[in-house]
């Protein structure tokens, strides 16, 4: 099921069963989403991600970062992070999310894919550290790239396109019944910036 309908009411859960996905389309002009992308590029700590995968540190070219309300701690694919105290253009989002989506958010996962080929593989955000079946929200800048879903038992499949300045959230219990992934494209030779806002169990 491919929902690439520029006609779609944006606020419909785009899931058919078992959680709760929704689209809201761009919120940013291409005027805004320039203006943040180019200072989150700058101004973020960014560093490539790493993974333990059978005893081997692994470092992806995909750069990531973690910010939050405190220097919360983050663990997925057996590493550990400390979150980052807030930048002022990180919470001028959080507050445009937050009030789009009627959600609360205390952190920030932020990745940044150089180009097409750099992508994130099938997975849920259900660690320990977040909040069970809580929101979790992604703001996306720069290149468009599709995200899919995958139903864990029944294998359904949804995708769509993410755009430039567009949200999209998901909560309820998506995380426990849903995969997620950003597929690879050679197509796109542009980067982009994605930010998860969650929320930590304190």
């Amino acid at each position: 099921m491919n929902l690439f309908d520029e006609d779609e009411d944006m606020t419909v859960n785009l899931l058919p069963q078992d959680g709760t996905v929704y689209y809201y389309g761009k919120q940013l002009s291409l005027k805004e989403a320039k203006h943040y992308y180019e200072v989150l590029f700058e101004k973020i700590q960014w560093k490539n991600d790493e993974a333990f995968v059978m005893g081997k540190r692994i470092l992806t070219k995909r750069k990531v970062a973690w910010y939050g309300n405190e220097p919360y701690l983050y663990t997925y694919s057996n590493t550990t992070k400390i979150a980052l105290p807030w930048i002022s253009e990180l919470l001028e989002l959080k507050e445009l999310v937050e009030k789009k989506t009627g959600e609360t958010y205390n952190a920030c996962l932020l990745n940044l894919y150089h180009n097409g080929e750099e992508a994130m593989a099938w997975h849920c955000d259900a660690e320990k550290d977040l909040k069970l079946n809580g929101a979790i929200a992604s703001l996306s800048l720069g290149a468009q790239r599709q995200f899919s879903f995958k139903h864990r038992k029944s294998k359904e499949s949804i995708s769509l396109l993410l755009e430039d300045g567009s949200i999209l959230l998901m909560k309820d219990e998506t995380q426990s019944h849903w995969l997620h992934r950003l597929p690879p494209s050679k197509k796109i030779h542009k980067p982009r910036i994605s930010l998860t806002f969650r929320s930590v169990v304190e």
